[in-house]
């Protein structure tokens, strides 16, 4: 490999290799790196390359999935193994509207399980702190894909549900959804009895980290369920990519505010906190209250 290919080799793991000081110090102090052809000939240039790569190749064991490691199935059957998918609303809703909007909406979950489409409303929220007049809802879609393309089918081709659109576009300013799959090491979301508020943490990662950030949430996790704070975890599927969104369940700020701070005490929290803040892309954060008819209170 000549130099130029193995200096990018080199920069493109420079990130990873910083979380791996002790390796990359052991192996510098070893090798004093030379490419001068008085020095070395093809036969020894060839054969350090080939320790370069190996050793750039150790540093991605097998259970981080590094760049090096051919992928045998995909990230989302390696992160969730649930057959439910999810779907996330973020609607924006003109100030003078959001109380007629919330008496529409309760009455459209009721038809969504009246009219049996297979969608089940798990959580149901207005925005507290962060994007204002903002209103996030959460279906469960148990059975996965045949069931959200039934429950799409009735919504579109039901004359209550046109009706409905109707009335509700008129009191929005924006709308989004995304697709989602619940990762398999947080808890299934369940009801919860109030009175309580939530936080969401959504995260856009780098392309490429899901799989080292599921792997160290998975330990990091274990940290966070001292007040049974953890509601849910979820990825995107479809719709905007590479992005997470973790939902926390606090009594109130205060003890949002004692919650996170008791995990810094836990010895390796700070490690995945240090691990998968580098990945990190974009984050926001938001403090959420449930609906009267939300199934999370």
């Amino acid at each position: 490999m000549n130099t130029p290919v193995m200096a990018r080799v080199l920069r493109s793991t420079a990130g990873f290799a910083l979380r791996n000081k002790t390796r990359v110090a052991s192996f510098v102090s070893q090798r004093c790196l030379s490419t001068s052809p008085v020095l070395q000939d093809d036969g020894e240039k060839k054969s350090f390359a080939t320790r370069q790569v190996q050793f750039i190749k150790s540093i991605f064991d097998k259970s981080d999935f590094g760049p090096y490691e051919i992928q045998k199935e995909s990230h989302s059957s390696q992160l969730s193994d649930k057959e439910n998918v999810y779907e996330i609303q973020f609607h924006a809703v003109k100030p003078e509207d959001m109380e007629e909007y919330l008496k529409q909406f309760s009455k459209f979950q009721e038809l969504m399980h009246e009219k049996k489409t297979g969608a089940h409303l798990i959580g149901s929220f207005t925005v507290e702190i962060g994007d204002q007049d903002e209103a996030i809802h959460i279906w469960e879609y148990k059975g996965g894909y045949p069931v959200l393309n039934n429950a799409t089918e009735i919504y579109r081709t039901d004359q209550d549900f046109i009706n409905f659109r109707t009335s509700r576009n008129k009191m929005l300013r924006y709308r989004k959804n995304q697709i989602l799959l619940p990762f398999n090491f947080w808890p299934a979301p369940v009801p919860r009895e109030g009175k309580n508020i939530y936080e969401m943490r959504s995260y856009t990662l780098k392309p490429g980290s899901m799989i080292e950030w599921s792997n160290c949430w998975k330990r990091g996790i274990e940290h966070r369920r001292s007040n049974n704070e953890p509601v849910a975890g979820f990825f995107t599927h479809i719709g905007e990519q590479n992005v997470v969104h973790h939902l926390w369940g606090y009594k109130d700020l205060q003890t949002r505010k004692e919650t996170r701070e008791m995990a810094w005490s836990k010895p390796g929290w700070d490690e995945c906190v240090a691990y998968t803040v580098p990945l990190i892309r974009q984050m926001k954060s938001r403090i959420l209250i449930p609906t009267p008819f939300s199934p999370v209170q």
